[in-house]
């Protein structure tokens, strides 16, 4: 019987963090190994820290690997050092607190790759105030048939929109087929009306471009081949991958910060674990004036939309409740 790997240490600035079975394989495709998600981390510690930083934090693990099973993680996963900081959150839903995932410094992104961590889901709101978001998150949603040409068509159309509000967009590829865009904004409304806002503005893109995309609520409602704007990742305790964060997909793609004028070029398949580290050399974090909280804009004008709308449609569905029970190991 082949004898069990040693474990490694990986010094991160002024701590030192455990890997075990670093050499389990994580990316079957490739090969690549749980020690060599590390190394991607580590290539990009500046980014995905900054991303993270000071959010509650949903994990994504594959203890055996992307073969083996997907544990969605909101608790902090038990055994974590002193220094790995966490915030409550309530869950009105289930009448739960659950204590999860606050990083607020590359050492924790590592730790938490030592639990079997492949993907970060972060909060669109931080520590101080989980109630209040500062970053609306535009996702570009492809249906089932629907190309990347589209959502690259679409996205330009949202650039537009954005331009004529006055307020920055800072585009990254989601990891997986779509296109996601940030926005930071003031710390001043509650969930449900940054979800408003991002709905009013879905359905001015819509107006634009109407063949191409949809915001239809219900999904038998919506064309195939078109983009659904999703204004409802918005919502309280909705997520999605982090800039920089990998992906749970055979090829190890990575959720990749790109400029606007790299829209129409940028292939998704091509960013990967084993290529971003290069990239993010040569360039630099794409999202340092997000994460510096450069560009702040006043969602008024899109609450002003949205009262535009709900006038003309009284009867969209409510904002929905937390999608996930908090409670109970190991999938809390």
């Amino acid at each position: 019987m082949p004898s069990k790997p040693p474990a490694v240490e990986i010094e991160v600035e002024d701590r030192v963090v455990r890997i075990s079975n670093p050499d389990r394989v994580y990316f079957p495709e490739s090969g690549a190994t749980k020690l060599d998600v590390v190394e991607y981390y580590l290539a990009v510690a500046d980014g995905i820290t900054g991303a993270l930083h000071e959010r509650p934090c949903m994990l994504h693990r594959f203890p055996k690997g992307l073969a083996g099973d997907k544990v969605h993680q909101k608790r902090l996963p038990a055994g974590a050092p002193d220094w790995v900081e966490t915030v409550e959150l309530f869950f009105p839903r289930w009448k739960r607190t659950a204590d999860e995932l606050c990083v607020t410094e590359p050492a924790a992104v590592i730790w938490a790759v030592q639990m079997s961590t492949v993907e970060f889901h972060p909060w669109n709101s931080r520590r101080g105030a989980v109630e209040q978001p500062d970053e609306w998150r535009i996702d570009l949603d492809p249906g089932p048939g629907c190309d990347y040409a589209t959502i690259r068509r679409v996205a330009h159309v949202a650039h537009e929109v954005l331009d004529e509000l006055g307020a920055v967009g800072y585009p990254k590829t989601s990891g997986s087929k779509g296109l996601h865009v940030y926005v930071r904004i003031a710390a001043e409304h509650g969930h449900g009306d940054v979800r408003r806002a991002a709905r009013a503005f879905a359905r001015e893109v819509e107006r634009r471009a109407p063949e191409l995309v949809t915001t239809a609520w219900w999904r038998k409602d919506r064309d195939p081949a078109a983009v659904f704007v999703d204004f409802n990742q918005n919502a309280r305790d909705h997520t999605i991958a982090s800039a920089y964060s990998l992906r749970g997909l055979p090829d190890a793609r990575v959720s990749t910060p790109i400029r606007w004028d790299e829209v129409d070029d940028a292939d998704p398949r091509d960013l990967t674990m084993f290529t971003v580290p290069a990239r993010y050399a040569e360039l630099g974090d794409l999202h340092a004036g997000l994460h510096a909280d450069e560009h702040v804009f006043d969602i008024a004008p899109l609450l002003a939309w949205a009262e535009r709308d709900e006038r003309d449609e009284p009867d969209e569905p409510d904002e929905p409740d937390e999608p996930d029970d908090p409670g109970g190991e190991p999938t809390a």
